[in-house]
């Protein structure tokens, strides 16, 4: 299958154009040349380049093995002494310059600074016999150098033109290492962090399954990197679905919490006083043991303490629950039909999930889902898209094709004081309106898709009602893989004709299953607000019957 062409770095301005080259010229100059695969492997890249990694033949069989734990048995074993922090952080450093070759997913590369610090690492365990904490020489790639400051390194918020080197580490980051984590590298995001796709003034990240298709976004690079094991785990935001997204379409699992129950302090961003809905950080994971351990070991440290816009929410997922879980079973959401592979998923889920007394099952009719995401998408920019379009005529750097949807109307207009207001009233109205119908169905959690289908080809990814729908009514939601692929010969026909939208037209006009081959899927789970640990409990329970 021909990889049709993928543009490089986005245009602009002459000084943007030499500004960019730069900053990507250094980047890709991190790289060490015994880390650079042959000129023949990236001249015959195959669509899925996931098991390039294990047969190139630049990391030790010993290297191989670490990569492929996930951070729970890393940190056990990092705990016991069976492996040391230097080796650990050094494979995932080689696997990760692995990984940006094939799908340019890096946007900072430091390992001889992971590796001093690792060093530190396993003195402090030689010398004291114990670690440093929970997270002792664990790896932690990080949502790019634009939004996430680390001390001395770039940083941003989305534009060229915020690109700074930050002067001391956000909150986040300086919980993290006081726990043992070991940072090595950042990922790319797209263009103002509001796409569900990855392409900036670094260029564009690819699916590691499909190389054809996005590997979604915001926190794509993240996805892409953990998909390839250049990473064990990573570090996202959520403001639309920029975890729960780019983890369904690389097949990973991951949890946007509750707003305001993880550390975001410091983080960085453009739109500073936008309250309208407030976006959750969280981790994007290979295992769902690893989000326990993630959040776990960050709340255990009292965040709250230091950042008074958090919420002492306690984090204790139970074995298990004091009575039978009554899921939900939402199939659409009344704007977009799921593309063939997704709708192939929720049918096999439901069957399995009907079939056993483990749980009871709801049927789950939306409840005005399109209210909920024109109200949420216009929320987004309430000055109309003015400072978008300010900080990329700072940078020179022209806008892309999804920053221009994203800011453009029908949802995004200028607002006056009175219509923030009022935008306000409707936004709580609605979030009442839907508790009460929440209430009224019984269910403790809800399964649905997390995208209208799986990854997409790029730059087509112009609906967000799966995800952000539960941003606005800030309901915790956790991605998960069902070990199912988009099959060519199974996902070919839609179950019913007719379009329900013109945002479901235009997903089944672009739906090609021979193009789309190989693309994970996942499905979501959603739970309400500060319900994170019977979210997490209740996933655990529906993903093994799923599985079974």
């Amino acid at each position: 299958m021909p990889i049709r062409a993928i543009p490089a770095i986005p245009s602009g301005n002459a000084e943007y154009t030499a500004k960019a080259k730069e900053i990507n010229e250094r980047m890709e100059a991190q790289i060490p040349t015994s880390l650079r695969l042959a000129p023949s492997v990236l001249a015959n890249l195959p669509v899925d380049v996931t098991g390039i990694p294990e047969t190139c033949g630049l990391l030790t069989e010993k290297e191989l093995a670490i990569t492929e734990l996930d951070a729970t048995d890393l940190c056990a074993r990092l705990a016991k002494g069976e492996l040391t922090a230097v080796e650990t952080v050094s494979a995932y450093g080689k696997r990760a310059a692995i990984a940006h070759q094939l799908v340019h997913c890096l946007v900072d590369f430091f390992l001889d600074e992971a590796i001093d610090r690792a060093k530190e690492l396993d003195e402090y365990f030689a010398r004291e016999g114990k670690v440093v904490g929970p997270l002792h020489g664990l790896p932690i790639s990080i949502k790019a150098r634009e939004q996430v400051p680390v001390k001395g390194r770039f940083a941003s918020g989305g534009f060229l033109s915020l690109v700074d080197i930050s002067k001391d580490d956000c909150l986040m980051i300086k919980i993290l290492r006081d726990l043992g984590a070991v940072f090595y590298v950042k990922t790319n995001q797209p263009q103002s962090i509001n796409h569900l796709e990855t392409v900036s003034f670094h260029g564009r990240t690819l699916n590691p399954y499909n190389i054809n298709l996005t590997p979604g976004g915001s926190s794509g690079g993240e996805s892409a990197l953990l998909a390839l094991k250049g990473s064990p785990i990573g570090l996202g935001n959520d403001g639309g679905g920029s975890i729960r997204d780019p983890c369904a379409k690389c097949g990973l699992y991951g949890l946007r919490p509750t707003s305001n129950t993880l550390p975001k302090g410091g983080y960085h961003h453009y739109h500073f006083t936008n309250d309208g809905s407030v976006a959750a950080t969280g981790p994007m994971c290979r295992s769902a043991r690893d989000i326990d351990l993630f959040i776990g070991a960050v709340r255990a440290t009292q965040p709250y303490l230091k950042d008074q816009m958090l919420i002492p929410l306690p984090w204790n997922i139970p074995e298990k629950l004091d009575r039978k879980l009554r899921v939900g079973i939402m199939l659409h959401d009344g704007v977009v039909m799921p593309q063939p592979p997704m709708m192939r998923a929720l049918r096999l889920a439901k069957a399995k999930l009907e079939a056993t007394d483990e749980v009871d099952v709801v049927e789950y009719l939306p409840y005005e889902h399109e209210l909920g995401y024109d109200t949420i998408r216009e929320i987004y920019f309430e000055d109309g898209g003015a400072t978008v379009r300010r900080v990329l005529k700072e940078g020179g750097e022209d806008i892309l094709p999804l920053t221009e949807w994203v800011i453009s109307p029908p949802h995004t207009f200028e607002h006056t004081v009175l219509g923030s207001w009022d935008l306000r009233y409707r936004r709580d109205k609605y979030k009442q309106a839907y508790s009460d119908y929440w209430n009224a169905s019984g269910i403790d959690v809800l399964l649905c898709p997390p995208y209208p289908g799986t990854a997409n080809p790029h730059d087509m990814a112009r609906y967000w009602g799966y995800t952000a729908i539960w941003n606005l009514l800030d309901y915790p939601g956790v991605v998960f893989p069902t070990g199912l692929k988009l099959d060519p010969k199974l996902d070919v026909a839609y179950e019913f004709a007719e379009p329900m939208s013109e945002f479901d037209k235009y997903f089944r006009d672009f739906y090609d299953p021979e193009y789309m081959t190989g693309a994970p899927v996942c499905l979501q789970l959603v739970s309400r607000r500060f319900n994170d640990c019977m979210l997490m409990a209740a996933q655990r329970i529906v993903e093994k019957i799923i599985l079974s």
